[in-house]
């Protein structure tokens, strides 16, 4: 007879468990990139997550048998929720074995959870950090995902449609370009020519000595540039600036590109070399050992792929070129420093500047996630 139980984690043991139960799931996934554990543990410390800091959340553990089968977050977003005037529960960390028993355990304790504190929605999977590993894998199980795109074994979407889970918004892309000088690249040079002999848009690197000044920038970008997407949640200055410091010291400000008008900035290209590339094998700095790797691995390893988290131009500018000209001197850019593709991830399929402006440089969606809403009740 099978017998499930849900654990709420509560000891060091209990949190330990939860954060390195993916590596039971992914055993045999030689695609995987495992998460770095010192960054998953700050994210669940009240004291350093900065979801923590604003919203409630709370850690669960399933057993089947006696033996760890799944793991889930149950959160609450007060700020968002009254900024988009919506009760949603959001869950994440969402790891299970293929048993759909335990799935629809796991499912139940958030809805239970999100009831209790008069939630009316289910929203994810996202892990607290909208940004992180967003959504469930349902296109692209090829190849490895870059930095900050999550993976999933391919029952998980099957599972989330048999529970009744329906799209919450379209899906997000990831798009790639191989860096040469292909036709395309040829033509999207001589329409830059003609845009740049304009002399209105000006393109500059970023400046790290004015990192607050280049946050604060990008944070009213964000809010501007995607306010037109369904279902678009917004940021929080907290939670950018987290998100963005790590960059700091691994990106070459050279590749991190804006646009300007009349000395306005307008638009926002940022490349981030894709380290995934490198985490792929280092085991999560699960142990000591592994820290050794990294070392190494990150003096004598260059990744290949250059990868861009976000292409953001204002409304208003859409259709005067600005994207255009940094996506051209972003191509320039890669090629120069050696990359040999760009990853443009994880764009909203709906969103009409990065992904046809993409696809006219002759790139290819290759990845495609999807994020959900389920009632509660009713």
């Amino acid at each position: 007879m099978t017998e499930i139980t849900i654990k709420r984690v509560e000891t060091g043991q209990d949190k330990k468990r939860f954060l390195t139960f993916p590596w039971k799931v992914y055993q045999n996934d030689p695609l995987w990139v495992p998460p770095l554990l010192p960054e998953r543990r700050s994210v669940l410390d009240p004291e350093k997550g900065t979801f923590l800091r604003r919203g409630e959340a709370e850690f669960f553990l399933a057993f089947k048998n006696g033996q760890l089968a799944g793991t889930i977050c149950a959160a609450e977003d007060p700020s968002t929720n009254l900024k988009r005037g919506q009760k949603e529960c959001v869950f994440g960390f969402l790891e299970y074995i293929e048993d759909y028993e335990v799935f629809d355990a796991l499912i139940s304790t958030a809805k239970e959870w999100g009831g209790s504190r008069g939630l009316d929605t289910l929203y994810g999977p996202w892990n607290l950090d909208y940004e992180d590993s967003y959504g469930v894998l349902v296109e692209g199980r090829d190849a490895p995902p870059v930095l900050m795109c999550g993976h999933t074994p391919a029952y998980y979407h099957g599972f989330m449609g048999r529970y009744g889970f329906t799209p919450a918004r379209a899906q997000n892309v990831a798009l790639r370009i191989t860096l040469e000088d292909s036709p395309k690249y040829i033509r999207l040079l001589r329409l830059a020519d003609r845009i740049k002999a304009q002399g209105k848009i000006k393109i500059r690197p970023a400046d790290f000595d004015r990192w607050d000044s280049e946050v604060d920038i990008i944070y009213e970008l964000l809010g501007k540039a995607l306010a037109h997407l369904d279902d678009s949640i917004g940021w929080h200055r907290e939670s950018l600036e987290a998100t963005l410091a790590p960059f700091k010291t691994i990106a070459d400000p050279n590749l991190i590109l804006f646009a300007e008008v009349d000395g306005k900035t307008v638009g926002f290209l940022p490349g981030i070399p894709n380290l995934n590339e490198i985490f792929i094998d280092v085991n999560g700095l699960r142990y000591p050992w592994n820290y050794l790797q990294l070392l190494g691995l990150m003096k004598f390893r260059k990744p290949v792929c250059l990868t861009a988290k976000s292409v953001l131009v204002l409304p208003e500018y859409w259709n005067r070129g600005v994207v255009v000209l940094m996506m051209e001197e972003f191509y320039h850019r890669a090629m120069e420093h050696g990359y040999k593709w760009i990853d443009m991830s994880i764009t909203s399929a709906d969103n009409p500047t990065s992904v046809l402006t993409a696809e006219k440089l002759g790139a290819q969606i290759y990845k495609r996630w999807q994020v959900y809403h389920y009632p509660i009740s009713g």
